[in-house]
């Protein structure tokens, strides 16, 4: 944990997230090298191996079909038939197999298979001194046909076995290694997975661990930290922090120790300070002497004032007895307003009548000028009526009932206006009559407001008296004032070195009684 200390926050985390880049890189590397050893398994497989297997089988079949090919030309008696048989036999033996066996010496990887492999060309070269054999007695027809059996099943049949059974040996050895190289790869694979997941226990163990050591070696200064500045927030400054190691906590740790001895030896100074409150408590009590000599010079101002106060009291009184008088014109100045108003209010009530009867009128009016519309067409019918009836006249009749029907309304409606039109004017006459005493009424409150402007000229008289009370009042209050700016300065001077004790009191005892300090 000490060793922790020594190296930075950021040292230690570099130092964790190095060490698991180191795992990752070792894990890596262990994948890696397990899929290079089954790269080259399979490699081995797939490149030496499966195709070896592939040539013998292809060598193999071949031999297979040059045997059918030597059957087939003993069976057959057709000279075209045997040509055609022995030049697929000559192909294989000079072309095909020749071929096969180049394409597979180069696959050989082990000295046995190599050992095989000169026995399979021993072997073929034996059979195929068997073949010509056979092949010359075949050519001789009938004659040599039992001579060709004989040959093919005794001495050519034992040496085309043996070349068989080589063959399919050196087959067994390239599958039985074909075999191995893919056990070979899932070794490595299982290996790979052991190897893989032994790595990441370990990492994981150990990142876990570097965890938690990093971790404590971080909360632990940190919650040493919180609780020294509980302390020193609750008014404990007696504690200091054991600070060791060289990082950022450490920093911090001293850090908090020198504020919390600053803080102490504040407290110490504050204490101290105690002492210029008594010597402020001093000057206040020599500037509350001479406050007190001044209030005697300013009660005898105030006795002159008071006797000049008297003076302006009577005039004010009169001025009280003009002002109700005034009151009461003004009330009655109001009354009559009042009245003028609902006159006024009669006189807009009647224009209003006039209005809505303007409005029948235009309405009326309107009527009167349909009924014309009408008895302008009604004519111009019984007019085409007429024309058409030539004397014979029943349309015209017709048309001519309507046309009186439309004057007999014309007349009425006519009759009707003129009695609207007579009430209108009676109307105005009497808006006119109405706005007549109106102005009477107007009249009147003149009257009263002239009777109001004596009554204020007689108040300004009054006026003119307490102006004179007010002077001997203003040279009494003068004296007073220069006293009183005096004892105002004094009690701001007093009341300011008051505040001041008092606040220095408060938080001297707030500050001394929340910290507790070493001894």
């Amino acid at each position: 944990m000490n060793a922790l200390r020594q190296l930075s926050i950021g040292g230690r985390l570099a130092a964790a997230f190095l060490m698991a880049c180191l795992l990752v890189l070792l894990t890596g590397g262990a994948s890696l090298l397990s899929m290079s050893r089954m790269g080259d398994s399979a490699d081995d497989v797939s490149g030496n191996w499966l195709p070896s297997v592939q040539v013998l089988s292809r060598i193999d079949a071949t031999v297979n079909t040059e045997r059918r090919a030597l059957m087939r030309h003993i069976l057959e008696t057709d000279a075209a038939a045997k040509a055609t048989q022995l030049k697929r036999i000559d192909d294989i033996r000079t072309q095909t197999l020749p071929t096969l066996l180049s394409e597979y010496e180069p696959m050989i990887s082990s000295p046995e298979e190599r050992a095989l492999f000169q026995d399979i060309r021993t072997q073929l070269d034996a059979y195929h001194a068997t073949v010509d054999p056979v092949l010359v007695q075949s050519n001789r027809g009938d004659e040599g046909l039992a001579e060709a059996r004989q040959l093919l099943n005794g001495a050519s049949s034992k040496t085309y076995l043996a070349l068989a059974a080589t063959l399919e040996k050196d087959t067994k050895l390239n599958a039985e290694g074909a075999r191995q190289a893919v056990n070979s790869a899932h070794a490595a694979y299982r290996q790979a997975q052991w190897t893989t997941a032994g790595v990441l226990i370990a990492g994981m163990l150990v990142c876990a661990t570097m965890a938690w050591l990093i971790t404590r070696s971080i909360t632990q200064p940190l919650n040493d930290a919180v609780r020294l500045s509980q302390a020193v927030a609750d008014g404990d400054l007696s504690r200091q922090l054991h600070v060791s190691g060289q990082d950022e906590l450490s920093t911090l740790g001293n850090a908090l120790n020198t504020m919390s001895g600053n803080l102490s030896t504040l407290i110490g100074r504050i204490r101290s300070g105690t002492e210029s409150i008594a010597t402020a408590s001093a000057q206040i009590a020599q500037g509350n002497a001479d406050l007190s000599s001044r209030t005697e010079h300013q009660a005898a101002s105030l006795q002159e004032t008071a006797a000049s106060m008297q003076q302006m009291d009577d005039t004010v009184r009169g001025n009280s007895d003009n002002a109700r008088q005034a009151n009461q014109l003004a009330l009655q100045a109001t009354q009559v307003a009042t009245q003028g108003g609902q006159d006024v209010g009669h006189v807009v009530a009647t224009m209003s009548a006039i209005q809505d009867s303007s409005r029948r009128i235009a309405d009326i009016i309107g009527v009167i000028d349909g009924i014309a519309f009408q008895t302008n067409i009604l004519a111009l019918n019984a007019a085409v009526e007429a024309a058409r009836a030539g004397e014979q006249g029943r349309g015209f009749a017709v048309v001519a009932s309507e046309v009186r029907s439309l004057a007999q309304r014309s007349a009425n409606a006519a009759r009707e206006i003129k009695g609207l039109i007579t009430d209108s004017v009676e109307k105005v006459e009497m808006g006119t009559n109405q706005v007549n005493q109106a102005g009477q009424t107007i009249d009147d409150v003149v009257l009263q407001v002239r009777k109001v402007n004596d009554l204020i000229a007689e108040i300004s008289s009054s006026s003119t008296e307490q102006s004179q009370g007010v002077g001997q009042i203003n040279t009494a209050v003068t004296n007073l004032d220069q006293t009183t700016q005096q004892n105002a300065a004094l009690v701001e001077e007093t009341s300011a070195a008051a505040e001041s004790l008092r606040q220095q009191a408060q938080q001297l005892a707030q500050a001394v009684s929340a910290f507790k300090t070493a001894a």
